[in-house]
């Protein structure tokens, strides 16, 4: 199964290294990892998608908890969140492609962030399908290279959001309970 993980750590020398590490140690793979600072200058998200099992990513989870430097581990995979991922693309242009791929990128809602003689850089922002699509359609006409970020994602809607309907639950509990018993 796949699973992306956020994990807000200190924003310090090493942290990445333990970890990945972690992820390395137990044998699995980290398909895509994205780090960057929060408004914290000091706490930094790690984005990790990885596959594997639920019973041993729930033990990689709880040693995540256990190093120092982290604060926090959400895995993404059973709630409701928001993912996407950038990509540059490089593709071959000559005088019969140029309007094709101007067109692509149009469709696509990317922008032409580079451009030379024989080639264009195209910025795109998506779901892993989105890019995987635009990739596939640019490869007849030559993809020369391609650099992805890896996925961003966060919970959806605001931590308010999400207290509010956690006390709305808790309350409706507690009157089921009440008219239970």
């Amino acid at each position: 199964m796949r699973h992306t993980i956020s994990v807000l750590v200190d924003n310090q020398p090493g942290v990445l290294s333990r970890v990945s590490g972690l992820f390395s140690g137990r044998g699995f793979n980290i398909e895509s990892l994205s780090v960057a600072e929060t408004l914290d200058p000091t706490v930094s998200r790690m984005t990790i998608v990885t596959r594997g099992n639920d019973q041993i990513l729930e033990q990689i989870t709880k040693q995540l908890n256990k190093l120092v430097n982290v604060i926090k581990v959400l895995d993404f995979t059973e709630g409701d969140f928001v993912e996407r991922e950038m990509a540059l693309i490089k593709v071959k242009v000559d005088d019969a492609t140029r309007s094709e791929i101007l067109g692509i990128v149009d469709i696509f809602r990317g922008k032409v962030v580079d451009v030379c003689p024989t080639s264009y850089t195209v910025e795109i922002t998506g779901d892993e399908e989105k890019i995987r699509a635009i990739i596939d359609l640019f490869l007849p006409m030559g993809v020369l290279e391609v650099a992805r970020t890896g996925k961003a994602a966060l919970s959806r809607g605001s931590k308010k959001e999400k207290t509010v309907k956690k006390e709305k639950q808790d309350e409706s509990e507690t009157l089921e309970r009440g008219n239970n018993g």
